[in-house]
């Protein structure tokens, strides 16, 4: 059993003194104390045990004991550099470049997806010669200043003056809200062509393209699938225009998609990136990232004259990690297992969204998947309120999920990939119960509250916005639990009892 320190009380106050305001707590109001982990499973410090539905780093599963004796036992041999030979590095090297089509066949180890994606900037520009980035929007690719820059998840947080002009944004290719739903004939050519047209204007204004950036799965952006053959569609254009496509796989790669190792690899056997970025998942909560590229644009990274060195990337410990993932998702069939609960959790969440009008659209691949939202289906309109509502009685009932999307209305799961589909089970019959109390309290509400505020004139109803309570933060690269910041706002059913107004508070 983890030792604890400091009890709860203590443990926020010296947080609150010695760490960054802006380093922001899931569930701030009552935050958890996390003091141990095994599988998908998180234990607070009086030992509950809590269902982890969103945390990918702990790809594998968390303190997976084949990992941690290949992490000791390397650091009780050796732990250096790069710059002097060790089997480790070339073997991982080797086993990594084997999962990916062949042009893609020379690794740089960093240690974060920042630091991939930042190393994939340098790169393209690099080879190009350009500077100009196309991004998708609601995209996320790190916190370091030049991701910022291309996140406009972020960098729009600070208004639209906060936009550099070599930054481009793209619609995101998404089906249900976006600009070319599910009804359109080619939803991929249609967003692809946008993409088309801002090169068209970058060149009018005497620029050029260095790449397109983008997650090979949005997650931040609300776990958008992209239409298949949007890829191919965009690579032709940005390949002729003179960039380069950066596939970033940092949130969503490594079996996770379930029919393939690579998310990249559901738009087709046709399309092939320039440079993939990778990082999350590779160490299974070690700090161990990658970017592989083709051998044309590493050459023209070394013609810079500038070597490139990282103190702690591709070190024999790391390497030594990132083997005994990839030695637990072959052995494990990790890959088949998101496929299989991957498509049972989908089924079920389907079924859900036949009873209950508040779920939209269900939508995911493997074990990343995304409910999304809605106060009315045929406006789509986003339900924030009750997504933030539904995560935290999940809390309450000791299962981890979190909202995310443009509206924070978007629930995601990507758990660790040994997530069984007596978990999912678990989890979607607590959402069908939080459900049907929020439509069984919203009918109380709709059927009796004119005629009872006509007679009494004193309780109204009224739903919280969620929206401006609860803050964002990441966790890690990409990740946060909406509702991070405030308390949980209230909404007031009135009730009529024998020529009684009772208002029952929901806690929310």
């Amino acid at each position: 059993m983890a030792a604890e320190f400091f009890n709860k009380d203590t443990t926020i106050q010296l947080r609150k003194k010695h760490i960054g305001p802006s380093c922001k707590v899931f569930f701030a109001k009552d935050p958890i104390k996390i003091i141990r982990a095994k599988g998908q499973y998180m234990y607070n410090e009086k030992g509950e045990r809590y269902l982890d539905c969103i945390n990918n780093v702990a790809h594998v599963g968390h303190s997976h004991p084949y990992v941690v004796n290949a992490a000791v036992k390397q650091m009780e041999l050796l732990n250096t550099n790069s710059r002097f030979l060790h089997d480790n590095l070339v073997q991982y090297a080797q086993r990594l470049t084997a999962t990916l089509p062949e042009q893609l066949s020379i690794c740089y180890f960093v240690n974060s997806g920042s630091e991939a994606n930042d190393l994939a900037l340098r790169l393209a520009r690099q080879h190009t010669g350009n500077e100009d980035i196309i991004t998708l929007n609601h995209a996320y690719h790190g916190h370091v200043s030049s991701l910022i820059d291309i996140s406009p998840y972020k960098f729009l947080q600070l208004g639209k003056s906060a936009k550099k002009d070599f930054v481009h944004v793209a619609s995101s290719p998404d089906t249900y809200r976006g600009k070319f739903r599910e009804d359109h004939p080619d939803p991929a050519t249609a967003y692809a062509d946008e993409v088309k047209d801002i090169l068209q204007e970058i060149h009018k204004k005497g620029r050029k393209i260095a790449a397109f950036i983008a997650e090979s799965l949005q997650s931040c952006g609300g776990q958008i699938i992209p239409p298949a053959g949007y890829f191919q569609k965009v690579a032709q254009h940005v390949r002729k225009a003179g960039g380069v496509f950066i596939a970033d796989e940092v949130q969503v790669g490594f079996g996770r998609v379930g029919k393939h190792f690579w998310a990249f690899q559901l738009q087709g056997e046709d399309f092939t990136p320039d440079i993939v970025t990778m990082g999350k998942p590779m160490g299974n909560g070690h700090p161990l990232s990658c970017v592989v590229t083709t051998k044309e644009i590493a050459e023209s990274f070394m013609s810079s004259g500038m070597e490139y060195f990282n103190t702690f990337g591709g070190n024999p410990v790391s390497c030594a990690i990132g083997n005994a993932v990839l030695d637990v998702i072959e052995k494990q069939d990790l890959q088949g297992n998101a496929d299989k609960v991957g498509n049972y959790l989908i089924e079920l969440l389907n079924e859900q969204k036949e009873k209950h009008p508040l779920i939209g659209d269900t939508r995911g691949v493997g074990l990343f998947v995304g409910v999304d939202m809605v106060k009315d289906r045929v406006k789509r309109t986003p339900a924030t309120a009750e997504a933030q509502h539904v995560i935290y009685k999940l809390k309450e009932q000791n299962i981890l999920l979190s909202a995310d999307g443009p509206h924070r209305n978007i629930l995601k799961f990507k758990p660790p990939m040994c997530f069984s589909e007596e978990d999912a089970k678990f989890a979607v019959d607590k959402i069908d119960e939080i459900l049907t109390a929020i439509e069984k309290a919203t009918m109380v509400n709709t059927d009796n509250v004119e005629s009872i505020a006509a007679e009494n004139g004193a309780c109204k109803r009224k739903m919280a916005s969620y929206a401006n309570e609860h803050s964002s933060g990441e966790n890690g690269h990409h990740e946060h639990i909406d509702g991070n910041g405030a308390a949980c706002g209230q909404h007031i059913v009135c009730s009529n009892d024998s020529h009684k107004v009772s208002c029952k508070r929901i806690r929310t």
